[in-house]
């Protein structure tokens, strides 16, 4: 093979390949006293970046300590298995999420009692 059939190859090639796979992405509202998506479905071992939209303007947190313990924390932060928003914020997160079912709510003084819980659906 000379040396323009195989520029000709390896071009083919570099057009062809599929490119980098970006993580699914979801996002998740906080209002006063609601959580959603219901459940929140996510793909087990596949990176997805979550949004997290505080629609509110109150302070709200999400909280899933047993679905961030488990999860791989690709981009972002948790601390102590929650996410704090001030009112209207927006914060995201890259993880790779564990097979399983997961609770999730606002630790906020009533605010789960309120309407503030919400389900992972990780398959």
């Amino acid at each position: 093979m000379n040396l323009s059939h195989l520029a000709a190859a390896m071009l083919s090639l570099a057009l062809t390949a599929p490119a980098a796979a970006q993580p699914a992405a979801v996002t998740i509202y906080l209002s006063n006293f609601a959580l959603g998506p219901k459940p929140i479905h996510l793909a087990a071992g596949q990176p997805v970046t979550l949004t997290f939209v505080n629609r509110s303007g109150s302070g709200h947190d999400f909280t899933a300590k047993k679905f961030f313990a488990s999860s791989r924390i690709v981009a972002g932060s948790v601390a102590d298995g929650e996410i704090d928003f001030t009112g209207h914020q927006t914060r995201t997160i890259t993880l790779i999420p564990q097979r399983g079912t997961y609770d999730a709510h606002c630790s906020h003084f009533l605010h789960a009692t309120m309407g503030m819980t919400d389900q992972i659906v990780v398959d």
